[in-house]
């Protein structure tokens, strides 16, 4: 089937990464998939939650959410009540979920990183692209605390970067728009390291079963589109696969 812009089934849209996008955050990028831009602030609070005080370890978490106007008609700000609505909220679970998988919290000491994903145009896939961009913001964050010489050895030990996959009128397709999204029979967001391990599967099936096979070749397609997106963010970090960690 025909995909927007000529796409093939296994392309991404066009991924653009901004470092510093914002001023005072001590990481901040701007992504763009495609049509849907998300920005990603990552700030560094000296507390922790209240189970962890005391015990000499550090916490990522993240919040997200959608302004008012990033979708073809405006919604009220806070799902309309003035506060994340349970959609924002497993999103933004989902944002912490992944950064904390591939960061050494005890290298944080009694630190919080807080990733503040904010989606200024929605066009499908603002949850991977939050992701995906949260993580150059979190590694900015990083290295902004050892240059500071608050932190005695580096925090993060792995890319992480998600997509989505699903299947359209019958054929697999790669990150998905709206358009997309919105007629998919299935539709998945698969979050993977840089060595292409598994960190979450969100999956679902409108209208009828998939089958374990059809899986597989879903999650094979999502792992070449997290190569994609991870080689994006080493492009913008400027790293190569020999010094994957170094501090800038």
């Amino acid at each position: 089937m025909p995909r927007a812009n000529g796409r093939k089934p296994d392309q991404l849209r066009p991924i653009i990464l901004e470092r510093g996008f914002t001023k005072h955050a001590e990481g901040s990028v701007k992504i763009a998939l495609g049509d849907t831009w998300v920005i990603c602030n990552a700030s560094v609070e000296d507390r922790v939650p209240f189970f962890l005080k005391g015990k000499g370890k550090g916490w990522v978490t993240a919040e997200y959410g959608m302004l008012a106007r990033s979708t073809s008609v405006r919604m009220g700000r806070g799902g309309g009540q003035g506060r994340t609505g349970g959609r924002g909220q497993e999103i933004q679970r989902l944002i912490g979920r992944s950064l904390r998988a591939i960061t050494d919290l005890g290298s944080l000491r009694e630190r919080t990183i807080v990733l503040d994903c904010d989606v200024i145009q929605a066009d499908g896939g603002t949850r991977t692209a939050a992701i995906t961009g949260a993580f150059v913001a979190l590694y900015d964050a990083a290295a902004f605390l050892m240059r500071e010489r608050m932190l005695d050895r580096w925090p993060i030990k792995e890319f992480v970067a998600a997509i989505s996959v699903g299947s359209v009128g019958g054929e697999i397709l790669l990150d998905l728009d709206y358009d997309e999204d919105s007629r998919a029979a299935v539709d998945l967001n698969v979050v993977m390291t840089g060595q292409e391990q598994l960190v979450e599967i969100q999956g679902t099936a409108e209208g009828h079963p998939f089958s374990s096979s059809e899986l597989g070749q879903m999650l094979e397609m999502a792992r070449v589109g997290i190569r994609h997106a991870v080689r994006g963010q080493k492009e913008i970090l400027g790293i190569n696969s020999a010094h994957i960690f170094k501090v800038r």
